[in-house]
């Protein structure tokens, strides 16, 4: 199922980007999302150059997919559980285009603390489609050229959701906290906290980043 790297894209929408002086760029406006997902036994994905410079205003993400050799994959390491199930949800959702609402998102963050990093998402606006869910991931910017990779990622070390979204009106925005583990070997300087909601389906509705304006 994950022989080959697979490319998912989502068209958002997102208020605009952060000041130029802002040192980790922000998700643009009207954002088309592409989660890029590598198999845990595939090197080569990881080192393939891809998409040297992505579209215009498209934002990757980056998941390494668990293989069934398990400790043995030479990309193990920074394989996540939960990316099996992201894969899944993503190509669920991919020839879906139902127009939605879209909340606005501001994501928090602290320092890197005991191998732990706490981040807080705040979704404020109308309610989200029956069915919706808040996220909170712990993203490593890694550079061209390092790791064994060509070209940028995003590469998410750790992921806390669903979370529930019960209860969002204008007046009452929802708020979660999550403590995020630091993934093995992530370095806690290129360390950003990214939050989005997706509805049922699993289209992305809105994203955020840490340290950007509100959304």
């Amino acid at each position: 199922m994950f022989s080959t790297l697979r490319h998912v894209l989502w068209l958002l929408p997102i208020a605009a980007a952060c000041a130029q002086a802002q040192p980790a760029p922000c998700p643009p406006a009207a954002t088309l999302l592409l989660q890029r997902f590598v198999p845990a036994d595939c090197e080569t994905c990881w080192q393939a150059a891809g998409e040297a410079a992505l579209p215009a205003r498209t934002w990757a993400l980056d998941w390494i997919v668990p293989s069934p050799q398990g400790d043995a994959a030479p990309l193990s390491l920074a394989a996540l559980p939960e990316a099996v199930e992201r894969a899944q949800r993503a190509g669920a959702s991919e020839q879906r285009d139902k127009p939605a609402p879209a909340p606005r998102l501001q994501v928090q963050g602290g320092p890197a603390w005991n191998g732990y990093f706490g981040l807080q998402l705040s979704v404020r606006g109308a309610p989200a489609p029956a069915g919706s869910s808040g996220w909170l991931a712990l993203v490593e910017r890694i550079p061209a050229g390092e790791e064994g990779t060509a070209v940028a990622r995003q590469l998410v070390r750790s992921v806390a959701g669903p979370l529930p979204l019960d209860g969002l009106s204008p007046r009452k925005p929802v708020q979660h906290l999550r403590a995020l583990r630091v993934g093995e070997g992530a370095q806690p300087e290129r360390l950003v906290g990214i939050g989005w909601v997706e509805a049922a389906d699993g289209r992305v509705l809105a994203v955020a980043q840490e340290a950007c304006p509100k959304r």
